[in-house]
Parts: C-alpha cells; sequence; structure tokens
C-alpha cells in the first residue's frame, strides 16, 4: 500500500486546514488509520487515529476539539481537519496504516505503511 499525504501549506494562528491521505496499491477500508506529526529533533507523536470502520476516533489531549480525524473508504482516503491551529501545530504530519490492537492506536511502530508527510506551517 502506498499512502500519498497532501494539503500542508502555510496557515495564520486560529485559522484552518485540511489534509488528506490517499491510497494506492490496497484498500484502505482493512486497515486501521492515524496521523502523526514530528518536529525536526523530536519523535514522532501521535496525532488521531479513526478505526476501519470509522465509527471510533482517537485524538491527542492537544489537539482534542480542535481536529477531526475522518475517512471515506469508497475513496480509499482519510482526512485531518484542523482548525483554531497554533504555532505549536507546526510539523511535518504522516498518514499510517496498519492495524494495532486498541491500546497500542498510539505507537507508531504499530503501523505497516506511511505516507510521505505533508509540512503544515501555523504563523503566529
Amino acid at each position: 500500500v502506498q499512502l500519498q499525504a497532501s494539503g500542508g501549506g502555510l496557515v495564520q494562528a486560529g485559522g484552518s486546514l485540511r489534509v488528506s491521505c490517499s491510497a494506492s496499491g490496497g484498500t484502505l477500508s482493512t486497515y486501521d488509520m492515524a496521523w502523526f506529526r514530528q518536529d525536526p529533533g523530536k519523535e514522532r507523536e501521535f496525532v488521531a487515529g479513526i478505526r476501519r470502520s470509522g465509527s471510533s476516533t482517537y485524538y491527542a489531549d492537544s489537539v482534542k476539539g480542535r481536529f477531526t480525524v475522518s475517512r471515506d473508504n469508497r475513496k480509499n482516503t482519510v482526512y485531518l481537519q484542523m482548525n483554531s491551529l497554533k504555532s505549536e501545530d507546526s510539523a511535518v504530519y504522516y498518514c499510517a496504516a496498519g492495524r494495532p490492537a486498541l491500546s497500542a492506536m498510539r505507537s507508531a511502530s504499530m503501523y505497516y505503511y506511511w505516507g510521505q508527510g505533508t509540512l503544515v506551517t501555523v504563523s503566529s
């Protein structure tokens, strides 16, 4: 499965942005999906996750209430809607596909496939 993340860019603090992750070579509906982000020199951190059916979603405390993860399995695409963006949200955002246990959804090592990342820069 090849994942392609897109939609990153430069946005002012308080603004919104939606990043997308599309897949080829496989069917995303058979995978749980997650978004991670990484600043240079820092570890990759979990942002949001969504189970295969889309019925359950999970968020890092730092983005809860501001970010929404969703998926359209017919389009083989996962989205991350980011609202009320803050400067500390600036990072490279990666989508990932895997089949982690519920308790391990926040662990990057549990995901098999990764997109190339899309840069989000929030100016203050």
